[in-house]
């Protein structure tokens, strides 16, 4: 369906013979788009969107009923700095009309500049209503995971291992040319802005997107992985930023979801399945990733976004992978879970896992990483130990700025 159609779908403008004005619908959708600095046209189809600009269309489906209150849950999980503005720029209008905004976000930047007052909840109890000029950042976080939080990124600083993987000239969809190295029990973070290649690099190297040049070489023997099946056989494992589209079937268990390409651990030569023994496995990574659930048996759509993303990174360790890629492990996740998804981090390094952690938020990146490479338009445009790396580097790499420092 086209953007127009998504947006009025059930409320489509007619005309006096009773079918649908199209010329009416597709101007109005694309006077919404104007508002939100969109520049694409409201006759492009939906599915042909990034997750970025799918959402921007669903908050101009918001503007378009004209209500007195709009609820927005998390509405910036997959914008860009730029896109963020935008929509506190309209949000800032709404308010000024006399509109009412509940805004939902676990980012303490974005409830610091536009809300006004606060309402914490905690395990689905209430647990304070303060004005926002009244908190700082470190009183708010206390509240609303229980605890101070000393070290937001608990990074742990033991040396790596061997080179454990080798991508050299990697080249398909959105990626031209990418060469790294990642070693054993080492966190590579990879950074860049939206757009700029990040996600397809990592969807070529899992099999996920085909692969037009290039070499990957794990343990030292090359591996070809055309599809993702060849990726879990050659032990990598891909945790979608999307985890609701590509990452979990939300009307399946949670024990489903989480054993769900580990089945072979589990079958028996006849193809029977050890009920038992999957059972025992998934109860041990529940209470391993302290997800929060009736039983193993609850349907995982009815989980918090933190549990379901625990499900999504206990369901790629349980295919025993030798490495793991994490593609924005903590969007749409809280303070709270996001601090025990790093300490699990840190527990799967110290163990010698290999990780790769794409991420669109600077400081999780400069935090958790070893080391990291920077994305620019599908080429690699920079690459900086954990001590080169500073925000303002970073940035410059991403918007091509700055070239590849070599590393030793």
């Amino acid at each position: 369906m086209t953007i127009a159609e998504n947006i009025f779908l059930g409320r489509e403008f007619v005309n006096r013979f009773g079918k649908i004005d199209w010329k009416q619908m597709y101007a109005e959708a694309d006077k919404l788009l104007a508002k939100l600095n969109l520049r694409f046209t409201s006759q492009k189809l939906v599915g042909d969107l990034s997750i970025g600009d799918q959402q921007m269309v669903e908050i101009a489906k918001v503007l378009s009923f004209e209500s007195k209150v709009i609820i927005m849950d998390e509405p910036t999980d997959a914008l860009t700095d730029t896109e963020t503005e935008s929509l506190f720029r309209v949000i800032r209008e709404l308010k000024s009309q006399g509109r009412g905004i509940v805004y939902i976000s676990h980012r303490m930047k974005e409830i610091f500049e536009i809300c006004d007052d606060v309402t914490v909840f905690r395990d689905g109890q209430f647990i304070a209503e303060r004005e926002v000029s009244s908190l700082d950042e470190d009183r708010l976080i206390e509240m609303m995971v229980g605890r101070k939080l000393e070290d937001q990124y608990p990074h742990l600083d033991k040396a790596p291992g061997a080179v454990r993987l080798k991508v050299d000239s990697l080249c398909g969809p959105g990626v031209d040319n990418v060469t790294f190295t990642l070693r054993q029990g080492e966190i590579l973070g990879v950074a860049g802005l939206m757009g700029a290649g990040r996600t397809e690099l990592m969807k070529v190297l899992y099999g996920a997107l085909p692969r037009s040049s290039g070499s990957v070489t794990l343990d030292g023997r090359e591996v070809v992985t055309r599809s993702p099946q060849d990726g879990l056989a050659n032990g990598i494992v891909y945790i979608s930023e999307d985890r609701k589209r590509d990452g979990l079937v939300l009307g399946m268990s949670v024990k489903e979801n989480m054993s769900l390409t580990a089945l072979r651990y589990f079958s028996r030569a006849g193809g029977s399945l050890k009920h038992k023994d999957e059972q025992q496995a998934v109860s041990d990574f529940i209470r391993l990733f302290n997800v929060k659930t009736p039983s193993m048996e609850q349907a995982i759509g009815l989980l918090s976004g933190g549990n379901q993303q625990k499900v999504a990174i206990a369901r790629g360790l349980m295919t025993r992978p030798k490495v793991l890629i994490l593609d924005e492990p903590t969007r749409g996740v809280d303070v709270g879970a996001k601090k025990e998804i790093y300490q699990l981090i840190n527990q799967f390094k110290a163990d010698g896992l290999s990780i790769i952690l794409v991420s669109s938020e600077m400081p999780e990146v400069l935090g958790m990483s070893d080391r990291i490479i920077v994305m620019h338009e599908g080429h690699l445009g920079g690459e900086f130990t954990r001590e080169q790396a500073t925000q303002e580097v970073l940035m410059a790499a991403a918007v091509g700025k700055l070239n590849r420092v070599n590393q030793e």
